[in-house]
């Protein structure tokens, strides 16, 4: 379980158990599914150290949103999961008027997959220059907020937690929305899926990469991180591919006999690491990602943008 690469802790509860539902029984891990519009939103609290080691997360809240029609295009979808979207960052949010916001789109803007954060960015509304310069021409309901996209150490020489850490002394923000791509386990995963937690976030960490954490602890205030799956390691394409042929043979084969007892061995556990091994030696850790990701990260990119903006706001930008 703990060589799969995911940065979803709703794909690390399951993780656990072959059934999911069996998650809700590990001490220190609650979850929680509703559904709206066809869209399922999952809620897993994690409550003590002992759910932190079963999943491999840190304490708090992680809220996951699942909208598959995203994906085609579909207009009540996109409207439905970026009202949804806005709603739960109310929720976690707890913000007065007063509040200052800063929004930290991570990524590398010069690579596709990685450009979620700095696109979420470019699209939100900000207002915190207006406070100094023009404060007469400002709505009693409006916010500060202030936005920034670091890059990543291979274009600027410095860390990023670095960056965030000094902007974050000068500013004084009461909260950061941090916003980055994910890597997922699951194919189809890739931009139907959004993520939000409150325990801040590790960039690089679902590819193996990881930096220092972006949390309270570290910057002293809390780090609010949303995220969307963007890749996949090659592994998990293959044990996506090995997986379905498993479902096949259970359909096809007797219950009893040698190929059913042999699918039935050739679990997540065992699968997952033998790919690995195979792959590795020709490919080493190679991370995919669909074809179309120009629009998918345009399209997801704006979801977020105008929920946040929502959220923080009450209208989305315009």
């Amino acid at each position: 379980m703990k060589n799969c690469r995911t940065d979803l802790a709703i794909e690390a509860a399951d993780l656990y158990n072959k059934n999911p539902d069996e998650v809700k029984k590990i001490d220190g891990v609650t979850v929680e599914t509703d559904e709206i519009k066809g869209i399922k939103i999952t809620h897993v609290e994690i409550t003590n150290k002992n759910g932190e080691e079963a999943i491999g997360k840190k304490q708090g809240n992680y809220i996951t949103i699942e909208s598959p029609k995203i994906r085609d295009n579909d207009e009540d979808a996109i409207a439905a999961t970026s009202q949804i979207l806005a709603d739960k960052l109310r929720e976690i949010l707890h913000l007065n008027k007063k509040s200052t916001v800063l929004a930290v789109g991570l990524g590398n803007w010069n690579v596709t997959p990685d450009a979620l954060g700095p696109k979420v960015v470019s699209n939100l509304k900000v207002t915190r220059h207006l406070f100094e310069y023009v404060p007469e021409h400002i709505d009693e309901n409006t916010r500060s907020v202030c936005a920034v996209s670091p890059g990543v150490l291979g274009i600027t020489g410095i860390e990023t937690s670095e960056i965030i850490k000094g902007i974050t002394d000068m500013v004084k923000p009461d909260v950061i929305i941090a916003i980055d791509a994910l890597a997922s386990r699951k194919t189809n995963r890739i931009s139907t899926t959004i993520q939000i937690a409150d325990t801040g976030i590790t960039p690089g960490s679902g590819i193996g990469n990881k930096r220092k954490g972006l949390d309270k602890d570290y910057l002293g205030v809390p780090v609010i991180a949303i995220g969307v799956p963007t890749v996949v390691d090659a592994a998990t394409v293959a044990n996506d591919a090995i997986e379905l042929l498993i479902e096949n043979i259970k359909m096809l084969s007797d219950k009893n006999s040698a190929m059913n007892k042999l699918a039935d061995s050739f679990d997540i556990e065992h699968r997952y690491p033998l790919i690995k091994e195979v792959l590795t030696p020709y490919v080493g850790d190679l991370i995919v990602t669909p074809k179309e990701v120009d629009g998918i990260i345009e399209e997801v990119s704006l979801i977020i943008a105008d929920a946040i903006n929502d959220a923080l706001f009450g209208s989305k930008a315009g």
